[in-house]
């Protein structure tokens, strides 16, 4: 076990992983990955909101993995605690924005809050697509996208 940290790069195989800041405000540090191999390379992004180390990240990257959320849902629930999440996690349209500006092939979305409920997809995909022209997809466990 190595604890890495924003400026870091690690080789494991064929593979180099690029450390990033993020922005998950009030949890200090936190980092997000750029994978690269083969050519094509992901950033996984984790919690947090958009910042200029997620962002230099995911300059040209082919896939760009978000966990979000829906602060219109977020916001019909009754709990002012709840909505402190609103604070530090990446809206879907935040996400599709960093993408966007970013110039990522591929946005997949994932770790939705609340969770997506069946027959949802497609208002989640618009939301995305209102900012991000790119493909979307709508990751979940064990989901594979190829790049």
């Amino acid at each position: 076990v190595r604890e890495v940290g924003p400026g870091d790069t690690f080789t494991v195989g064929s593979a180099t992983t690029i450390v990033g800041a993020t922005d998950h405000r009030p949890v200090e540090p936190t980092v997000a990955f750029r994978l690269e191999a083969g050519g094509k390379s992901a950033v996984l992004g984790g919690d947090g909101v958009p910042c200029a180390g997620l962002d230099e990240l995911c300059k040209g990257a082919d896939g760009y993995v978000q966990t979000v959320l829906r602060d219109d849902l977020v916001r019909m629930v009754p709990s002012a605690r709840f909505h402190d999440i609103l604070d530090y996690h990446s809206t879907v349209q935040q996400a599709a924005q960093t993408a966007a500006k970013a110039g990522v092939g591929t946005l997949v979305l994932t770790h939705y809050v609340p969770g997506m409920q069946p027959g949802q997809e497609d208002e989640w995909r618009a939301l995305a697509a209102e900012h991000f022209a790119g493909p979307i997809v709508l990751g979940d466990d064990l989901t594979f996208v190829d790049l």
